[in-house]
């Protein structure tokens, strides 16, 4: 009967020690998650369109307004990256796993070749690039309100109450960065590393990461501006990057599938 009472007693201990054990695991798969999001998304972000995005828009508008408009754009977009991302956890996990490290290494070897075969003023196109698309989209924003102008005062016709009304509320150069920011983002690069990135960490930890990585470079292009566009070198960023995409793949040979992070 004792016998019987010590072997029943053990399982009790071992379930106590893994429910201990657990919290730990689930904070260093966020840390882990966490780290790998915030290092990517800055060094894909670094020298992007979105980031030229920021950077003109701020030197034109309001700095708080843009800076609203294209985090709450990237934000969406890092949340619904990592849903799509933590969707694919209905499979089994050693194949996500795999995937997903093959993926950043090729994500990695592509982005190395880009960098070495890139001029020192690459970065330079991109910014007349945005630029352009910048000054279309002002260009229609001008045509909207000479569309919408006050109208005829004797009938009482025109759209004047109803736009400020509205303007008051949602201001056009807040919905253009909004704009703009999200459908650069979708289908980019930071958007599909995110979206692996949650199939392979924690999704929490891929969210904060991620909006934490976002947030320091639009940041810091609404900050610096121009100045800061052109002083980056978008050579130099994309093959740190690439070797940043090696080093996440490299580490799963020393990491297992099942150890939680």
């Amino acid at each position: 009967f004792f016998f019987f009472l010590q072997k029943g007693a053990s399982p009790v201990a071992a379930v106590h020690i893994v429910s201990e054990e657990s919290p730990d695991k689930t904070n260093l798969g966020f840390i882990h998650a966490f780290v790998a999001a915030i290092s990517v998304i800055i060094v894909s972000e670094l020298g992007d369109k979105t980031f030229f995005i920021a950077a003109i828009m701020a030197m034109r508008y309001n700095r708080l307004t843009v800076l609203a408009g294209a985090m709450l754009a990237l934000g969406l977009m890092t949340c619904l990256s990592v849903l799509f991302g933590y969707a694919t956890t209905v499979i089994p996990r050693v194949y996500t796993y795999y995937v997903s490290t093959a993926l950043f290494a090729i994500f990695g070897i592509r982005m190395l070749r880009e960098g070495l075969k890139m001029s020192p003023d690459e970065g330079q196109e991109e910014l007349e690039e945005v630029q352009a698309e910048i000054k279309k989209k002002d260009e229609e924003l001008q045509r909207t309100k000479l569309l919408n102008g006050p109208g005829d005062v004797e009938t009482g016709q025109g759209t004047t109450i109803p736009q400020k009304k509205w303007l008051h509320f949602i201001s056009p150069i807040f919905v253009q960065a909004f704009t703009l920011t999200f459908l650069a983002e979708w289908g980019d690069r930071s958007q599909l590393t995110t979206i692996v990135l949650a199939a392979r960490e924690d999704p929490y930890g891929v969210a904060v990461g991620g909006t934490v990585g976002h947030c320091l470079c639009t940041g810091l292009a609404v900050i610096g501006g121009r100045m800061i566009a052109q002083k980056i070198s978008v050579r130099t960023v994309t093959i740190i990057g690439g070797i940043v995409f090696l080093a996440f793949a490299f580490s799963a040979l020393f990491i297992s599938p099942d150890s939680g992070f």
